[in-house]
């Protein structure tokens, strides 16, 4: 299908967050470049995106998004979140289907998400490591494929804190890593919420690519109980907005990691869930940092 892609100018200092939120919100791919000497470096489809050269001091950036993408309020929301005043004029430009994920393949590899959690692409071989917990996991359209700091901090943090039995609920689904990871480390029942179509349906055929069981909804189709665990990698300011919802569905006790947080916006998000929930900042890295808390 055809897609559309982005095209505008920033500061270099703005470049790694613009790119780290234009990911977060569903851009297929970003590329970089020297606005005066062109010489692109590319990030695509959820790749480490730290690529962009601090010394430019214009970056041109490249987003490649679905076609029916409102543009300018992408550009604000990333630019908003990036701390710019004014949002940047982005040239949208229509271009047709390639095989985005088949054509970057080479990008991406095995990798290690904590102490025994992997996450690997279907054409390449498993860890030699008995103690390996694998997902199987390729580049897709829906978020998630490990490679991004917050989806790293979340899955460490759930490598330390499962101990096997917890209802986990994966709020904010995407590809389903999270959701996958929890079943992986011994949840007895795992729920996968998301608001778009194309990200249950991804999460839905991973859980199958893996062989685990989950439960895939949406919103307002996610039937009634409590959780043991909720995680969440979205951005901060649907976070606060969920605080109502994710202090009903839990009780005294409940875990919560919440992540998709750059790190000026922790104590905001932590606050937020302040009245229900013992929270604080745990751990960060790249600019982004994991909120989590105990149920009051």
């Amino acid at each position: 299908m055809p897609w559309l892609a982005l095209e505008f100018e920033v500061a270099a200092a703005h470049t790694e967050v613009m790119t780290d939120v234009l990911l977060e919100l569903g851009a297929l791919s970003v590329s970089t470049e020297d606005a005066e000497a062109g010489t692109a470096q590319e990030s695509a489809l959820y790749a480490d995106p730290t690529l962009a050269a601090a010394a430019w001091r214009r970056n041109r950036i490249t987003a490649l998004v679905p076609l029916q993408t409102d543009a300018a309020g992408l550009i604000a929301a990333a630019a908003h979140a990036a701390g710019l005043p004014v949002a940047p004029e982005a040239r949208a430009a229509r271009v047709e289907d390639e095989d985005w994920v088949r054509r970057n393949q080479e990008q991406f590899g095995p990798l290690r998400a904590g102490a025994r959690l992997w996450v690997v692409p279907s054409w390449c071989e498993l860890p030699r490591d008995d103690q390996a917990v694998v997902i199987r996991l390729d580049p897709g359209l829906a978020f998630g494929t490990g490679s991004h700091p917050s989806t790293r901090l979340a899955l460490a943090w759930l490598e330390q804190s499962l101990r096997g039995g917890e209802r986990v609920l994966d709020y904010g689904c995407g590809s389903g890593i999270l959701a996958l990871a929890a079943a992986k480390l011994g949840a007895a029942r795992v729920t996968a919420v998301d608001l778009d179509a194309q990200a249950l349906a991804a999460c839905s055929a991973n859980a199958r690519a893996n062989g685990v069981a989950l439960e895939v909804a949406a919103p307002d189709a996610l039937a009634s109980g409590e959780f043991d665990v909720i995680v969440a990698n979205i951005l901060a300011g649907q976070l606060i907005g969920l605080a109502p919802e994710f202090a009903a569905r839990t009780c005294r006790g409940a875990r919560l990691a919440l992540s998709g947080i750059l790190a000026a916006q922790a104590d905001e998000v932590s606050a937020a869930f302040a009245h229900d929930f013992a929270a604080c900042a745990v751990a960060g890295e790249a600019g982004w940092t994991l909120v989590a808390g105990v149920r009051r």
